[in-house]
Formats: structure tokens, sequence, C-alpha cells
């Protein structure tokens, strides 16, 4: 992603974790946040940012769901997905919805630059 502006998309319910993120990420982004699971659909398909940054407790819809959403959706399948959770017994169940990484609550602000910047190309 280096030397483009990247567009990112925060789905997080929780404006905090949403703003720690986007502070997190310094360098070449642009943000999209949404603070459900429908809104983030929505958006996804809009915009197609270049990554997910995807929480899985959300009202309307789970991350699961939209993470299944997101890899049903041809459009939209190739989107590298890193799922958020504060559970660690989701993480398998995440990867095996084709999230292309899972971090755990809570995490240190360089974990998500680094997994941003390591999305993995092939999906971009």
């Amino acid at each position: 992603m280096a030397g483009s502006l990247a567009t990112v998309l925060i789905c997080d319910d929780e404006p905090s974790l949403r703003e720690l993120i986007r502070i997190s990420l310094v360098g070449p982004y642009r943000f999209a946040e949404a603070d459900d699971g429908e809104e983030s659909l929505e958006i996804a398909r809009r915009l197609r940012p270049d990554v997910v940054i995807l929480d899985m407790m959300m009202p309307r819809l789970s991350g699961l769901e939209v993470l299944a959403e997101l890899r049903q959706d041809e459009a939209l399948s190739a989107i590298p997905v890193i799922v958020l959770t504060a559970q660690p017994a989701t993480r398998e169940e995440a990867l095996r919805q084709g999230a292309d990484r899972v971090m755990v609550k809570p995490f240190e602000p360089e974990q998500i630059l680094f997994s941003v910047e390591a999305a993995p190309t092939e999906r971009r």
C-alpha cells in the first residue's frame, strides 16, 4: 500500500477504538467508519476499501456475519479483513470464515499499523 492513498474502513461500535485505530495508522491513509454491521456492508459496497478492520461484536450484524457477506460478494471478496475480538475463542472461527488476520483485544497500536501494512497484496 506504500506510495498510494489507501482507504481503510474501520468497523467498530466504540468511537474511542475507532479513534485509536485512526491515530495508530500514520501514513497515507483515507478513513471511512461504520458503527454497526449493516453500515459496514453499505460502506464497503460503496467505497470498496483497500482494507477492512472489523470488530466481532457490533449491533445489527455481527462481525462474523459481515465477514461472511464480504467473502460471498464477488466485488468485495478480495478485500483484506483484519478482525478485532475480545474473545480469543473467536479467533479460529474468524480465520475459518476468511479473515486475513485476527487481533485479540487489548492490542498495541503498533499491531494495527503492522497488520494494515502487512495486508495481503494478492487480495488487493
